[in-house]
């Protein structure tokens, strides 16, 4: 039974019920913590829409670099704002990004992600929008636990490894060219 991009956990009869058990965990802590990019995302677009069609209400959770640039496309028109949709929807792809890494256990993707996160919320400061910038303390507080739950999915990975196994799993390309009889080798 293989888990999107941590690993499996086939030919580990010897494994013991609970190591498997923690290794989950480990697993879920890590997408839990990732999964606060996709919020962001997905929160930034709501927001970008909600003032794209005029209304004065927004969530607090979606990025301050969007509410600036929905701000200044509000008051350019409807040509502004459709520019700031756009100019948010590449926001909002930048945080897809990092929850796709993120979620797979790449601590750069978090890192970076939450580098992101913090100086966004450091926009929030001069326009006095204390709620806002609360959440983004407790965003930045849950994607920094996920994060920290990568040392021990690796530790948790090892340990279910069948002896002499690789601890890093092959790309799908370098298995490709690896193979005995490349799929190619007849042309």
């Amino acid at each position: 039974m293989a888990s999107g991009g941590f690993g499996s956990t086939t030919g580990t009869s010897s494994a013991s019920p609970a190591l498997i058990e923690q290794k989950l965990r480990a697993e879920q802590r890590v997408r839990n913590g990732a999964g606060w990019f996709l919020a962001i995302a997905g929160l930034s677009l709501l927001n970008s829409v909600l003032a794209m069609s005029g209304t004065r209400f927004s969530f607090i959770f979606g990025p301050g670099t969007t509410q600036i640039v929905d701000a200044i496309g509000r008051q350019s028109g409807r040509t502004g704002s459709t520019l700031g949709l756009i100019v948010n929807v590449f926001i909002a792809g930048v945080f897809l990004l990092f929850w796709k890494f993120a979620r797979t256990g790449e601590k750069w993707g978090f890192l970076a992600g939450m580098a992101l996160y913090a100086a966004d919320g450091l926009i929030l400061l001069p326009f006095k929008d204390f709620l806002s910038l609360a959440f983004h303390a407790y965003a930045l507080f849950r994607i920094d636990h996920g994060m920290r739950g990568i040392p021990a999915l690796e530790r948790r990975q090892q340990a279910l490894a069948p002896a002499g196994a690789p601890i890093e799993p092959r790309k799908q390309t370098e298995a490709i060219f690896s193979e005995p009889n490349p799929p190619f080798e007849h042309l």
